[in-house]
């Protein structure tokens, strides 16, 4: 586990590493805004983490699961719980996935805890930004803090949604050039990826809308607009989901169309080729019965250009039946 603390009030007065409960309580109480970031902690690291800033063990017990973000107020503290995402790739298109993992952000006035499962990449922007002492982070309240990390978070939904973009174009460009089975298990792995893009969207849209709203009474009224420019991104990203998932859709149609297509133009090839075989198996049939060349049987076979005759015939109703398919645009 890796707990880093820091104070800053205009500029950055302490940073530190520790877990125990008096460092914590005492960080709570610095004069200033209090930072106390928590990574792969432990339960009883996080049992004093959760004694020190008046946790619930629920609160608690959501950041270590996998719940769908939301916005719980509390008297003393506002708890949010977002999801950091990022896909990750595979040799192929079709192996990539979105890997997400929740984080926890706890705030009250002068303090943030936030907690993750492991070492992620929006926090630790945010985290750097404030110990370079970027002014318009220290000047601020625990509450804007808390909106750079989910301002953050929002950004990698953005980054995911823009490579799907685009996947998606790419693999219409091969659909109309060189079709596959891999054009499919390419389709279907997009689908699967917006689908769960989708679920970390929607509800974090609607957890950012509490923010933004004011319904958390830690979230002050200067914020709020901030907030409310996270919401606008996230309907901008949902719109982004659903234009993206029906261009998929239509993207499988068309590879389904043209599959079918091809499949068509095979079975006219074969159809124009069994028809010019019958009559030519009707002739070659009659000549293959056993009789003699006889006058009462068959005395075209007694003749010296019978043989002649019988293939020219035949070659002439083959030429006929492809003249006839080429012009009829069978072929």
């Amino acid at each position: 586990m890796t707990v880093r603390t820091v104070v800053y009030d205009r500029r950055v007065v302490e940073g530190r590493e520790g877990t125990g409960l008096e460092a914590l309580r005492e960080a709570r109480t610095a004069t200033g805004t209090t930072w106390v970031r928590v990574s792969a902690p432990t339960d009883e690291e996080l049992d004093r983490v959760a004694e020190a800033f008046d946790l619930h063990p629920l609160e608690i017990e959501d950041v270590q699961g996998t719940p769908a973000p939301k916005v719980e107020a509390f008297p003393d503290h506002t708890f949010v719980l977002v999801k950091s995402a990022r896909l990750r790739g595979g040799e192929t298109t079709f192996e990539e996935e979105i890997r997400d993992q929740p984080v926890g952000l706890f705030f009250g006035h002068d303090w943030i805890v936030t907690i993750t499962a492991e070492e992620t990449a929006a926090v630790g922007s945010v985290w750097e930004r404030v110990t370079r002492e970027e002014p318009r982070l220290l000047g601020n309240d625990a509450d804007f803090t808390a909106y750079r990390v989910i301002d953050a978070i929002v950004d990698e939904y953005f980054d995911i949604l823009d490579e799907i973009g685009s996947d998606i174009e790419a693999v219409e460009d091969r659909i109309i050039d060189d079709p596959d089975t891999e054009t499919l298990e390419i389709l279907n792995s997009l689908r699967r990826e917006l689908l769960s893009i989708r679920r970390i969207v929607w509800p974090t849209r609607d957890a950012v809308s509490v923010l933004a709203r004011g319904d958390a009474a830690h979230v002050r009224s200067g914020t709020q607009k901030y907030y409310r420019d996270v919401y606008d991104h996230l309907v901008q990203h949902v719109e982004l989901v659903e234009t993206y998932r029906d261009l998929a859709s239509g993207a499988r149609d068309i590879y389904l169309n043209t599959l079918s297509q091809s499949t068509n133009e095979v079975m006219k090839r074969l159809t124009v080729v069994a028809t010019i075989i019958l009559p030519l198996t009707f002739v070659v049939g009659v000549y293959g019965m056993n009789f003699g060349g006889g006058p009462y049987n068959m005395p075209e076979l007694g003749w010296r250009f019978g043989y002649p005759a019988v293939m020219m015939g035949m070659g002439l109703i083959a030429a006929v039946m492809l003249g006839y398919f080429r012009s009829s645009g069978w072929l």
